[in-house]
């Protein structure tokens, strides 16, 4: 029988478990991975349904849905049913139908891009709504305290906002935060991202005095109380992101 009180024997034990318990969260780990990326998948096309304005609503009928997300275990189905595969990568003017966009991270291009010899790859997504085309482009930026991204629609004109939907990773309760909610992506419909022919985007502006958003065509939504510089980071990652598009978007027009 062991010695079990020697140090040898303690160590060995101790050894033993730690190579059985890291084994079992290894095993759990491979086991669970796979659900993780495939709930994330959904979360992107839930996202990117909703920005389009497809949500519970459209599928429930029941008003009180307009608000919410398609429900999870419905988001390949509405996804398939509404963009399909009308997904691009975009270079430049050119545009690559492939399925491969919903692949792309678009945090890592963006890291990738700074290489000079790196072409840029942008992700789209074209819904169609009752015969009507919503070009829906990925952003990504940084808030006050980390990440913070989103999904924009436009509308077949590509100019005026359809719909949107911005979250974050860490941003303050009450404050940042409030990027998800209703009360602030709603002002982003109807807004124009250009000034006559110039491009200009939306800027999340201080002193706006528009809290109705009747002002359309001024570039411009009311800002979050207290939470400027998650303000600051969504206007940027909609006048740099956006203004990516903007050569693919411009050879659409002339068509």
């Amino acid at each position: 029988m062991a010695n079990t009180e020697k140090n040898s024997y303690t160590i060995l034990f101790s050894i033993g478990m730690v190579v059985i318990v890291g084994a079992v969260l290894a095993g759990l780990f491979g086991s669970l991975n796979s659900q993780i990326k495939e709930n994330q998948k959904k979360e992107k096309k839930q996202n990117i349904l909703f920005a389009m304005g497809i949500t519970k609503a459209t599928i429930s009928g029941n008003q009180e849905d307009v608000n919410l997300p398609v429900d999870a275990t419905e988001a390949d189905k509405v996804f398939s049913e509404y963009v399909g595969e009308n997904q691009f990568i975009i270079e430049g003017t050119k545009a690559t139908k492939t399925s491969k966009a919903f692949e792309i991270d678009v945090k890592k291009e963006g890291q990738l891009a700074k290489k000079d010899s790196y072409t840029r790859k942008l992700p789209l997504f074209i819904g169609n709504i009752k015969g009507k085309k919503s070009y829906v482009v990925p952003l990504y930026g940084k808030g006050l305290w980390d990440a913070i991204w989103g999904y924009v629609a436009l509308d077949e004109d590509l100019k005026t906002v359809k719909g949107a939907f911005f979250d974050h990773k860490g941003e303050t309760p009450g404050l940042g935060a409030n990027i998800k909610e209703k009360f602030f992506y709603e002002d982003f419909k109807g807004e124009s991202i250009y000034n006559g022919s110039e491009f200009k985007g939306i800027t999340v502006a201080k002193g706006n005095n528009d809290p109705t958003n009747k002002r359309k065509n001024d570039n411009k939504v009311d800002a979050i109380a207290g939470a400027t510089i998650t303000g600051d980071g969504v206007t940027a990652m909609i006048k740099t992101d956006l203004k990516m598009y903007v050569p693919y978007f411009q050879t659409v027009k002339a068509n």
